[in-house]
């Protein structure tokens, strides 16, 4: 592969028609891409800043091979490459001149891209974001089943969203800046929400679905307030959307926890979900033209 079998556009089209079969074509691998870009399709670049996106596909004798997106927040998202073709793509944006802010992919290529991009430019890679992939298996209700029962979230459910959505990205280690001013340009406003009610029904716990694209649907976000947490509410509401996302045809339902909690995974394997990818973002400090050419395996990340 070289540098110039990436194509690079602005127009999301003309890339969803030369790349949207391979995005398909893996979509539980591919779920983030998927829903990114569905969004970017139907909302239009406001949907993640005011700078256009820019797309990329790698494509050779008519078959593309990969794809990657740059927001306007200059982040990378990619999907699964060589280590060769992290390295042309590196090389390809550096030599047009379009800064990279950080970039998120499965482990490798994520790894692979931060290595390449700190040879091209100087820039420093620092990990900062783990997650786990997994795929709904064969669906197994909760047992012991919690007391009480599913139900979609309703318009007067609003404040209540948005306040246990910035509780949810508080845990996370996101700002929890939503309100409902903001709310219509997050990334939860897109979202398909269920609670899961105590007996006297009070919502317990929440679990958000996307809308089904290629097929799929992520279950994003799932939360339970930290004093209600033990008692399988997090399995039964998870378990509820899964069941609809099944019935509303979807092949491919998958959700994204933090490896470094198997406390809170536990509940997604024992409904039948199964890790298929873990994924890793890298944050990258302004390239130091200073260093373009020097020394730079005091800073680069690691593979594990």
């Amino acid at each position: 592969m070289r540098p110039d079998d990436w194509h690079l556009t602005e127009d999301i089209d003309e890339f969803l028609a030369r790349a949207g079969d391979f995005l398909r074509s893996r979509p539980a691998l591919h779920n983030t891409p998927l829903t990114v870009i569905e969004r970017l399709r139907t909302r239009g670049a406001a949907a993640y800043g005011a700078e256009a996106t820019v797309f990329g596909r790698l494509e050779s004798g008519g078959e593309v091979h990969a794809i990657f997106y740059r927001l306007a927040s200059r982040r990378v998202t990619l999907t699964p490459l060589t280590t060769d073709q992290a390295d042309t793509l590196a090389a390809r944006l550096a030599d047009l001149g379009r800064p990279v802010s950080g970039v998120t992919a499965d482990h490798d290529t994520a790894t692979a891209f931060a290595e390449a991009w700190q040879r091209h430019t100087g820039a420093a890679a620092v990990a900062h974001w783990w997650g786990r992939l997994y795929r709904l298996g064969t669906l197994t209700p909760p047992e012991p089943h919690p007391e009480g029962r599913a139900r979609v979230a309703e318009t007067h459910d609003h404040r209540q969203l948005i306040r246990w959505c910035n509780e949810f990205a508080t845990d996370v280690g996101e700002a929890p800046t939503l309100d409902t001013d903001s709310w219509p340009d997050s990334r939860f406003a897109d979202k398909h929400f269920t609670f899961w009610l105590d007996p006297d029904g009070t919502p317990v716990s929440m679990a958000g679905s996307t809308s089904m694209v290629g097929d799929m649907i992520r279950v994003d976000p799932v939360y339970t307030p930290p004093r209600l947490r033990g008692r399988g509410y997090a399995g039964a509401v998870t378990a509820e959307v899964s069941r609809a996302a099944l019935t509303a045809g979807a092949t491919d339902v998958v959700l994204f926890t933090n490896p470094a909690n198997p406390t809170s995974n536990a509940p997604y394997k024992r409904i039948g979900y199964v890790p298929i990818a873990d994924f890793t973002g890298y944050k990258f400090s302004p390239a130091t033209p200073s260093r373009e050419h020097g020394d730079r395996e005091s800073s680069a990340p690691s593979r594990t």
